[in-house]
């Protein structure tokens, strides 16, 4: 029994990281819906960001303040400022012009380019050395296929449609109001949406090095919060002058808020950080485009939208990328703890002087051992 129970423990240590992106992706999905429906009722997206932000930083404050108020690095200045250019670069930026994206281009457009921020990311640590790419053997070669297959298959979910599959649902499905509006200045949108990926991209492979001298995952998710809700509110004021926007009433727009700070912006962004210190920012940004696939399954069953094979295609293809590039992943993992251990190995035989050696047909016995 014991026995069985260790053997489980092992595989929940081991699998906890997958486990952890797939519970974010599942987040990522609800909120997509509950931002779509409020958005659809008024509320501004800039104003949104700015609350959501404030929700999450006051929710992760107290656990950041119990929890690592003992083992919290200093905050230097410059440590302050790279935690600010963080926050600038995963909330100030890619958030405000993700969503002002939206205004001028497509759902469409900006989900199939918002998706190759996995793939840019993939690209950026190998050149920064965060991630190792062997070519000779392998795992090397999965990781590489698995990252232009997932994008691929996002691709073909996002851009081609074929034939429409026949709800064989007849349940009552849950309808939210679209957006009707005529997008407009299809060249400003489409350079915001860019620019938001790359900005995005930068912010995973930032948190790589900021972990490193800051590695405290709930207070570095409060500061982000906090500081992104600030700038935010600084960028809003600017293009929004109406006082009327920031009011919100007991509806769809609070709970949105609500929603969005506590599981988007605070338990998410946290699992993300875990994530990214115990397996790197690639890991993360490969799961993104499970939440494509989501979306798509939900909006289907449950919202009784359109679902296309072109749909149903890409989700088949990003998965298998997805499996391609994690089961390379696990040869980084398992080189690592190999590394690891001739290490610690290496370092004990140099360090214990009552190592002897013996022959070959011995085994080193530390002096004094019966």
């Amino acid at each position: 029994m014991a026995l069985k129970a260790s053997s489980l423990s092992d595989i929940y240590m081991r699998f906890k990281p997958h486990l952890l992106m797939v519970i974010s992706q599942i987040g990522y999905t609800f909120l997509y819906f509950i931002t779509e429906a409020s958005f659809n009722h008024g509320m501004n997206p800039h104003v949104y960001i700015t609350y959501r932000h404030i929700v999450a930083g006051i929710v992760m404050f107290p656990f950041a303040y119990f929890l690592e108020r003992k083992t919290i690095p200093k905050l230097t200045i410059l440590l302050f400022a790279e935690i600010f250019i963080l926050s600038l670069l995963g909330v100030g930026l890619t958030l405000n012009m993700y969503f002002a994206s939206l205004r001028y281009t497509s759902p469409t457009f900006v989900a199939s380019v918002i998706n190759t921020a996995a793939s840019l990311t993939f690209v950026t640590a190998i050149l920064l050395r965060l991630e190792t790419l062997d070519l000779r053997n392998s795992r090397g070669i999965a990781k590489l296929l698995g990252t232009m297959i997932s994008l691929a298959g996002v691709m073909i979910m996002t851009i081609y449609k074929g034939p429409i599959m026949r709800n064989l649902w007849h349940s009552h499905h849950i309808h939210i109001e679209g957006n009707t509006a005529i997008h407009e200045h299809w060249l400003k949108g489409s350079i915001l949406t860019i620019a938001s990926c790359v900005t995005w991209s930068l912010w995973y492979i930032m948190q790589a090095f900021t972990l490193k001298r800051y590695p405290a995952q709930l207070s570095l998710t409060t500061w982000m919060c906090f500081l992104g809700a600030a700038q935010s509110a600084f960028f809003t004021v600017i293009i929004q002058h109406k006082p009327a926007a920031w009011r919100i009433g007991f509806n769809i727009d609070f709970w949105s808020t609500i929603y969005g700070g506590v599981v988007a912006s605070g338990l998410i962004i946290f699992l993300q950080l875990w994530c990214t210190e115990e397996r790197g920012p690639v890991f993360v940004t490969m799961f993104n485009p499970l939440s494509t696939v989501l979306v798509a399954a939900l909006a289907y069953f449950v919202f009784g939208e359109q679902l296309y094979t072109g749909s149903i295609l890409g989700a088949a293809i990003v998965i298998f990328g997805l499996y391609l590039l994690l089961w390379g992943k696990e040869g980084d993992k398992e080189a690592h703890i190999k590394t690891e251990g001739n290490s610690y190995s290496s370092t004990y035989d140099e360090n214990n002087p009552k190592l002897q050696k013996t022959t070959s047909t011995e085994r080193e016995i530390p002096q004094g051992e019966p």
